[in-house]
């Protein structure tokens, strides 16, 4: 049965090059990753263990080796996420998204957001959304000059997930020229309240009670997930169990107050009216926390969201919608994420690599 979705995307892949598209970018027989740090505006007084100190953000770059691409996808992760989100720990050649784009072409920078992962860890009550776009719009910016790897891109695609997708979409509104082209993946415009009040209540704790992450010194309002949540919350029954534990090991923290502030004007506010430039949105079929009965989504297929979701946008969006089937909130982790990368792929050829 995994044939007919892979049989699908080529169709299309091949309908577009008919139609004039650019072909798909040739399969690279190696990739190079490395981490870049960078310079950034802090939010607030960063922690007193570090007084003075500038903020940085730090991430991956990947790129295929010996190529020059002219193209980079910056790659912002969800809530209780790093960017080990885009290049899990576990069978990198089934989940990695960087290094599956990098074998086709394309080049990727995964930023671990201010306060997660290697980046600076500042307060939580500053970490608003507009403390988390203004970092992304610097961090384009270093993209554009050439400060990661040593490439000027000539274009910069901003792709979100969950959280990060509110992050993104607001950026994209209030920075308008920054970027290219924007995805939001893990996402609708009306959360399904229920399951997002039930899964924060008994789902979410203080850092400072995580037995994985509490020795970070982080203050109250910064929560992670609880030991066994990220299964229920996050994926479907078609994901491998490993694939959680690799989550799970490699889980992070959230701002509470941020969280609030991409809530309302990043995620339920229609901000996303104000890109101007093509969007892919992408979501998991089982996302019990954007799609369903009480989110007003139905999310069987893109025929059936499109009806809710576009009018969101303006026509200066090109909305592109994808739905992957029996996936959860994580689609990029789940058993047929490549599906997902492939459509992803078919979406980005308008933007050369």
């Amino acid at each position: 049965m995994r044939l007919l979705p892979k049989l699908t995307s080529s169709l299309l892949a091949c309908g577009l090059l008919m139609a004039g598209a650019a072909a798909p970018p040739a399969f690279a027989a190696e990739v190079t990753c490395s981490e870049v740090t960078l310079p950034v505006t802090a939010p607030g007084l960063l922690p007193l263990l570090s007084p003075g100190m500038p903020a940085v953000v730090r991430g991956q770059y990947c790129a295929p080796t010996g190529a020059a691409p002219k193209t980079v996808q910056l790659l912002v992760h969800g809530g209780t996420y790093n960017r080990a989100y885009w290049d899990l720990p576990y069978q990198p050649e089934k989940y990695s998204y960087q290094r599956d784009m990098a074998k086709h072409g394309y080049a990727s920078f995964a930023v671990d957001r201010l306060g997660a992962g290697r980046s600076s860890k500042p307060l939580s009550i500053p970490m608003t959304i507009e403390a988390e776009a203004l970092s992304l719009h610097e961090v384009v910016g270093h993209l554009r000059a050439g400060r990661v790897g040593g490439i000027a891109f000539d274009k910069v695609i901003m792709i979100g997930h969950s959280v990060g997708s509110g992050i993104v979409s607001y950026a994209a509104a209030k920075y308008k020229g920054d970027v290219d082209g924007v995805g939001l993946t893990g996402i609708t415009h009306l959360p399904n309240v229920p399951a997002l009040g039930l899964g924060a209540g008994l789902g979410l704790h203080p850092v400072l009670l995580d037995p994985l992450l509490g020795d970070r010194g982080s203050d109250p309002l910064w929560f992670a997930t609880r030991p066994g949540a990220r299964g229920p919350l996050f994926y479907s029954d078609n994901a491998d169990p490993d694939v959680i534990a690799a989550d799970e090991a490699t889980k992070d923290q959230v701002s509470v107050p941020g969280m609030g502030t991409v809530a309302v004007f990043g995620i339920v506010l229609p901000v996303t009216l104000g890109i101007d430039v093509p969007v892919f949105q992408a979501v998991g079929e089982k996302d019990i926390l954007f799609c369903g009965l009480l989110a007003l989504r139905d999310c069987s297929s893109a025929q059936t969201l499109r009806p809710a979701e576009a009018p969101f946008y303006t026509a200066k969006a090109k909305l592109d919608l994808h739905v992957l089937p029996k996936a959860g909130h994580s689609l990029g982790l789940h058993k047929n994420a490549d599906v997902y990368r492939d459509a992803t792929r078919v979406w980005l050829q308008q933007f050369g690599s």
